[in-house]
């Protein structure tokens, strides 16, 4: 029997019950996703998601928000994913497939109409005297009724269903987005990265329009994680994503390209007009103490390093991102808090 199966069940109350005694024996708050998290634990003890959570346990790993995020996007969504996509999509089907019956029955309806219309025709060929007129007049008034009648109808089903599909198109664009956003931060993740490097590199082989990708890391972030616990971790990377959400907004891409490190995708820009941007974000990210939220403690100034380099002709995905992170590691060696472009022109 599944998870979900289980929680269906007689012996879901007592499952309940072990995965909130073993979140509390193991001091970790009771939020929904702990509770989702510990909930598969229990249900299967010996599963990947059991085992990976008693390693971090032997290690002295704290369960923070973005750790628990990290699970579940590991161990919990693939399944919940795919299940939302396949329940919003089988009642898109069945939306689709009553459209196509409206449709049809609309075809039939006007088929039949027309060869009401046709018998009409015929009778007044052979016998065009008032009787038959009379009787010809009453059969189309008839037939015009039903088919306005039906012809509402129809509207009224087309319509209805024409909204709920809008509305499953909606869950499906939400799912969609949800599998591509990073869930601590709100930028896209890495897997949506992959995806729209792609999309610019084939547009730039296509059209010559370049583009330009910026590396950023957040200086000292182990240090500073040591320090501080992982939960404030957590406020510093949602701190520095904002930073870059405000300077590099749509058209431009900004994701959590992996931990600390984040990146920027600016399409059919030049080096010249990526590099100020960047430089914006790190005089920003450094403009102001950060304070724990906790215990209002200033943690100081958070620096960034970056590094920029620009799409050549002949460059692959692995090859202008490994300039980039070259350009990014120079900013470190350099002394950090600072922007090194990337000169090779190819």
């Amino acid at each position: 029997m599944d998870t979900d199966a289980k929680f269906r069940s007689p012996e879901a109350y007592e499952l309940a019950r072990l995965a909130l005694e073993q979140l509390e024996h193991q001091r970790v708050w009771p939020t929904p996703l702990n509770y989702e998290l510990w909930s598969q634990v229990i249900s299967e003890p010996d599963g990947p998601l059991a085992q990976e959570i008693e390693r971090l346990r032997v290690a002295g790993e704290a369960l923070t928000d973005d750790l628990a995020e990290r699970l579940a996007s590991t161990y919990l969504p693939k399944a919940r994913l795919s299940e939302q996509i396949r329940d919003t999509g089988q009642a898109l089907s069945r939306e689709l497939a009553s459209a196509e019956q409206v449709i049809r029955t609309a075809q039939e309806s006007s088929e039949s109409f027309s060869s009401r219309l046709e018998e009409t025709s015929r009778t007044l060929e052979n016998d065009p005297t008032g009787p038959a007129l009379q009787d010809a007049v009453a059969n189309l008034a008839d037939a015009t009724l039903q088919m306005r009648a039906q012809n509402a109808s129809f509207e009224r089903a087309l319509a209805a269903s024409t909204s709920e599909v809008a509305v499953l198109r909606e869950q499906l664009e939400t799912i969609r987005k949800e599998a591509a956003t990073d869930t601590l931060t709100r930028l896209a993740n890495r897997r949506a990265f992959d995806e729209a490097i792609e999309r610019c590199r084939a547009e730039a082989i296509e059209t010559g329009r370049g583009f330009c990708l910026a590396l950023l890391d957040i200086d000292h972030f182990k240090k500073f994680n040591d320090i501080w616990g992982h939960q404030t971790g957590d406020q510093v990377l949602k701190y520095v994503a904002s930073a870059i959400l405000k300077h590099a907004p749509p058209p431009r891409f900004a994701a959590r390209f992996g931990g600390e490190e984040f990146a920027i995708i600016a399409a059919g820009e030049t080096l010249s007009a990526t590099a100020p941007l960047v430089e914006r974000i790190l005089r920003d990210v450094s403009a102001a103490n950060v304070r724990r939220k906790s215990t209002n403690d200033n943690l100081g100034i958070i620096t960034l390093s970056a590094g920029i380099a620009a799409y050549q002709p002949g460059d692959t995905v692995h090859s202008l991102i490994e300039r980039a992170d070259a350009s990014l590691y120079e900013a470190k060696r350099d002394g950090r808090n600072r922007l090194v472009v990337d000169n090779d022109l190819g």
